[in-house]
């Protein structure tokens, strides 16, 4: 997937109708100063770190401004802040408007239903995790006659709205609908969704373009807002490769063993911080391949935890072994395997040879990758 940044999902908006505060992008002190002296961003203004992890407002990423001085301040304590994992190189200015109200909208797909879900809430604004879900309205959109006027009147009710707001509404609801479409998006999402006047207002943009669609999207080509350097690496190798915050690099086989291996570890105390999904692949080179490049991610130990069905245990246990091999000695880490199913026996007998033991139990083995790491966080 493809996830923009606020000011890059604002840019969307914009280009299809969904109403926005003024604002601009600053990439330093100077520039933040310069855009609210000059008037391009009315004062008093908001200052934003342009990242992708939620909970700005709460982390001190989000700051107000109400003259130059002011605004060059905030974008000085913001800029090269470490958030969540994330340096802030960007910033978002806009307008501070008077509201009167925040909701919550959005579009995504439902992959149960395999149908585009119209969310709508009351409440919307830093407290959305925590709204019961009583509260939060979903209406599943027929793709073919698409959005209905009963479903966005459906939503003025749910929202509250009602005459020019409703109409607001009404009209904005046509506009993100488009955006959703056109863009191949999995998600559009309005949070706050602000009523100042009569007339609505996006406060924010978060927008998740479909990666299978974009090459219908050459712009997004360049777009690395939510990949690390090595998980772009693995991306061009077409590795199932994802950085996470912990020491523990996780090596499974396919989506739901990859997840259950994260949380069996996590149930342990580990940190999950780098994992691989090799999924049916057969060849030892691109396990290898791989392996080396988890082993780039300095992990503190690796757990290797493997289910043969068609991918053979000693085709892993091969690319495994000449990966461990290559790695320098002054990087080496410790390997905790779990390897069963097709060819298990010959697998656990090349680890072995290489000095690695394989522990069958699951709970056992992600025992030993926890106490390999350093133990318990």
């Amino acid at each position: 997937m493809v996830k923009l940044a606020e000011w890059r999902g604002k840019e969307l908006f914009r280009k299809y109708g969904v109403p926005l505060p003024k604002g601009h992008v600053a990439r330093s002190a100077d520039e933040a100063e310069r855009l609210t002296r000059d008037g391009s961003v009315p004062l008093p203004c908001v200052v934003k770190a342009q990242v992708l992890a939620g909970g700005r407002g709460k982390g001190g990423a989000v700051k107000f401004a109400s003259t130059p001085a002011e605004a060059r301040a905030a974008a000085s304590s913001i800029l090269g802040l470490e958030f969540k994992g994330e340096k802030v190189k960007e910033l978002l200015l806009e307008e501070k408007l008077a509201l009167s109200r925040e909701m919550y909208l959005a579009l995504t797909l439902d992959r149960a239903l395999r149908t585009p879900v119209l969310i709508a809430s009351a409440e919307g604004g830093v407290e959305i995790e925590s709204v019961a879900d009583e509260r939060i309205d979903r209406q599943p959109i027929d793709p073919f006659p698409g959005l209905t006027g009963y479903q966005k009147r459906r939503a003025a009710r749910v929202l509250g709205l009602s005459g020019a707001a409703a109409r607001s509404l009404d009209r904005l609801l046509d506009a993100l609908w488009t955006t959703f479409n056109a863009e191949d998006s999995e998600l559009v999402e309005i949070n706050p969704l602000a009523l100042v006047g009569e007339g609505l207002v996006a406060l924010d943009a978060k927008v998740i373009i479909e990666d299978d669609a974009t090459f219908r999207h050459p712009e997004y080509a360049a777009i690395l807002d939510d990949r690390t350097p090595l998980e772009e690496i693995a991306r061009e190798k077409d590795i199932a490769f994802v950085q996470l915050d912990g020491n523990i690099g996780v090596i499974a086989n396919g989506a739901g063993l990859t997840m259950a291996t994260l949380d069996v570890l996590s149930e342990y105390g580990g940190r999950p911080g780098v994992f691989l999904d090799l999924g049916g692949t057969d060849d030892p080179k691109k396990v290898t391949e791989a392996f080396l490049l988890m082993a780039l991610a300095k992990p503190r130990a690796v757990f290797l935890n493997i289910f043969g069905g068609v991918t053979r245990c000693d085709t892993v246990a091969q690319g495994l072994v000449e990966a461990m091999r290559q790695v320098p000695e002054a990087d080496r880490f410790p390997l905790v395997a779990r390897i069963r199913g097709n060819n298990e026996v010959e697998g656990i007998e090349i680890l072995r040879a290489a000095g690695i033991t394989s522990i069958p139990q699951l709970r056992e083995s992600a025992k030993a990758a926890v106490a390999a790491a350093g133990g318990p966080a």
